[in-house]
């Protein structure tokens, strides 16, 4: 497999914060992340050599899965050319980001807890959630994984955690509702009706599709940083979510592709007034 984009920088969509006990990257700069595929538990490692090659390699009951479906995580399959630049701005975030390419997990349930879990939130809240439920819930990844790696607990196993560890993870009542009330539903087959399950919206339906699916056209509609870092890219300044879509409608059908330029090749917009506080509903 080829990955002309720096590998670390591909997958770091799929990274839930620094602890992320799912992700890891190991001191020689190869990526490990745990998965529970449909075959049952798996780790993959995927090393990037100098001209761009990437390798992989597996172990547990998911290992073969895992392994057939590495060109799609790291994008083999996606295809850049099919962004059409219409103006000097996005020439120049492609020039940055040359060959751009959109992987997919294909591991819905996976992507919609996290997005479900990251809504209205600052990454901080989410990702202590996440690294708490997995810790407790999750099985021991397989193989030599770097530190202590957890696989994301099977769809069914989401059902069984009790009141008290939603309240231990730091997830009010209304994300931990949505998160069960989805793991009655077979979403892996569902991907393009989400926004039918209680509780999931555009935001969620988005982030979902752009993690399990690589879709180059999700836009996050509402999210508190994107339409900063777009028009800053694009423009020069912060727009909100109406002067977003106005910049991408040029390039519907691409715009997460676009998106994702501006995320990697545009630079991040100043801060200006206060930031969203970290909420702490362990305390309630």
């Amino acid at each position: 497999m080829a990955a002309p984009v720096p590998l670390r920088a591909m997958l770091s969509v799929h990274r839930r914060g620094a602890g992320d006990p799912a992700y890891r990257v190991a001191p020689d700069g190869s990526v490990w992340r745990a998965v529970h595929t449909p075959d049952g538990p798996g780790t993959v490692t995927l090393a990037q050599a100098s001209g761009g090659t990437v390798t992989a390699r597996a172990w547990g009951a998911g290992a073969a899965w895992l392994i057939q479906h590495a060109p799609d995580l790291v994008g083999e399959f996606d295809d850049p050319s099919e962004l059409v630049v219409h103006d000097d701005a996005v020439a120049r975030l492609v020039a940055r980001v040359p060959h751009l390419r959109l992987g997919r997990t294909d591991r819905v349930w996976e992507a919609l807890v996290a997005a479900v879990m990251e809504q209205k939130v600052v990454g901080t809240e989410a990702y202590r959630a996440w690294r708490y439920l997995l810790t407790r819930y999750g099985d021991r990844a397989p193989g030599p994984v770097p530190g202590d790696m957890r696989v994301p607990p099977p769809q069914a196993r989401w059902r069984e955690i009790t009141e008290a560890d939603w309240h231990r993870s730091g997830l009010e009542a209304v994300r931990a509702r949505t998160i069960r009330a989805a793991a009655t539903v077979d979403v892996e087959n569902r991907a393009d009706r989400l926004t039918r399950l209680r509780g999931v919206g555009p935001w969620t339906a988005a982030h979902t599709r752009i993690r399990a699916l690589g879709d180059p056209d999700a836009v996050p509609i509402g999210d508190y940083h994107t339409p900063a870092v777009v028009g800053t890219a694009m423009i020069g300044r912060a727009v909100d979510d109406d002067g977003m879509l106005e910049l991408l409608e040029p390039y519907a059908g691409q715009r997460y592709r676009v998106i994702r330029l501006c995320e990697l090749g545009g630079g991040m917009p100043e801060r200006r007034g206060p930031r969203m506080s970290v909420r702490d509903y362990r305390d309630f």
